[in-house]
């Protein structure tokens, strides 16, 4: 079975990132319908209707080279679909990790879900955040079911713990902000850094930005969302980069005074510096689509390391209480019957 887990776990880190190309090349839409194009297997069975869609909308979501991009990502995604439902069936033959198989193959059958109302219902960034968050899950737990058996444990002091459970929990948190800022289509809402569009601090507001049941470009009343709304957006993503940068810093600090930690806290600082460069990059250089999607799996790194890292750490063993005597014991006491 461990072969099966790393064949999906390779599979999932393909699909993870052209997840986030299709979306950042615009072409979430290229196959209206689904999990077809157009009720066909392939954009080349529905070649037909795509160049009449094309025709009518030639500035609209659907060509044929969309459709490829929406489609390679299902085929790929529904690969990766088998492979997990093999991994649970053996698993609970096998009676190993039946626990991360089980949550896995549920967390699969919701993205299927989430995948087609993505579509659907018309890339809503509520439904296609949570679609980023689901595929980010499944790569999660592969990887923990792939990485954490080869990993030993290290028993540590409690406030350490602690330290990367709250890192674990502001890069989820962070990870929800960048899939909201990228499903609104905000990453070049703020420009320049570390200023926003000239502004130390600039001007926000959240009656907007954060509703959860509204169109793609649009306040909760069908009107159309302000810019403010977007700079607000954007503004949350870098805030929570600082703290997650901040924690970051801080385990590093703690943690290296551990020495069975030092090389898992290597590839910490060098997710988490890679992460950094490149959110200040797609800034800075008007969000190139490489780097772009190199940013989404920067992200899958960074949030990988820090939960691995976690799933190490264990609270010390706690000490043997005896009798406490005042002066120390002989080396070797003699047993009853000796020196007799």
């Amino acid at each position: 079975m461990r072969r099966l887990i790393w064949a999906a776990l390779l599979l999932a880190a393909i699909v993870v990132p052209f997840g986030a190309y299709v979306r950042l090349s615009h072409a979430g839409l290229g196959c209206p319908d689904w999990p077809g194009c157009y009720g066909r297997i392939s954009p080349a069975h529905a070649a037909d209707s795509i160049s009449q869609a094309q025709a009518m909308s030639p500035q609209g979501p659907v060509s044929l080279g969309k459709a490829w991009k929406e489609m390679l990502h299902r085929y790929l995604a529904g690969s990766l679909a088998a492979l997990i439902a093999l991994i649970a069936w053996r698993a609970w033959r096998e009676r190993r990790q039946r626990l991360p198989a089980s949550l896995l193959l549920a967390v699969v059958a919701f993205q299927a879900m989430l995948g087609m109302w993505t579509v659907t219902l018309l890339l809503r960034p509520a439904i296609v955040t949570s679609h980023l968050l689901g595929g980010m899950a499944v790569l999660q737990i592969l990887a923990w079911m792939a990485l954490s058996p080869s990993f030993a444990p290290l028993r540590v002091p409690l406030a350490l713990r602690r330290l990367a459970g709250w890192l674990v929990s502001a890069l989820l948190l962070q990870l929800l902000l960048g899939g909201w800022v990228s499903s609104n289509y905000a990453a070049l809402a703020c420009q320049g850094f570390p200023a926003c569009n000239g502004q130390a601090w600039p001007a926000l507001r959240f009656d907007q930005a954060f509703h959860v049941v509204r169109e793609l470009g649009q306040a909760p009343d069908g009107s159309l969302l302000e810019f403010s709304s977007l700079v607000t957006i954007h503004w949350l993503h870098r805030l929570g980069a600082l703290l997650v940068s901040l924690l970051v810093l801080a385990l590093l600090a703690r943690g290296w005074r551990e020495p069975g930690l030092r090389r898992h806290l290597v590839c910490l600082g060098a997710a988490w510096g890679l992460q950094v460069g490149l959110g200040i990059a797609n800034v800075m250089w008007q969000l190139p689509l490489p780097l772009a999607v190199a940013h989404n799996a920067g992200a899958a790194l960074l949030l990988m390391a820090a939960l691995l890292l976690r799933s190490r750490l264990h609270a010390p063993a706690p000490q043997r209480r005896g009798i406490q005597l005042p002066f120390p014991l002989p080396g070797r006491l003699s047993r009853p019957g000796e020196g007799r």
